[in-house]
């Protein structure tokens, strides 16, 4: 089932910025979050300073939510 992408505002290390996510991604992403007691904007941080820079930050959290679901 295809999905478009909606635009989020998030805050990364304290700046507001939007990206663009699928619903599916977005609740595996705050699941994962809860799971681990931080907060979404702390783990956007996180995965932002982690990620090559080649790669987009909603790349990114696609690709973190892939690995945590699963591997």
């Amino acid at each position: 089932m295809y999905q478009r992408p909606k635009k989020r505002s998030v805050l990364i290390n304290g700046h507001r910025t939007s990206l663009s996510l699928e619903d599916s991604f977005w609740i595996q992403f705050c699941n994962i979050a809860q799971k681990n007691n931080i907060s979404i904007n702390k783990l956007i941080t996180k995965i932002d300073l982690d990620r090559a820079q080649k790669c987009s930050l909603a790349g990114a959290i696609r690709l973190y939510v892939l690995y945590e679901v699963f591997i």
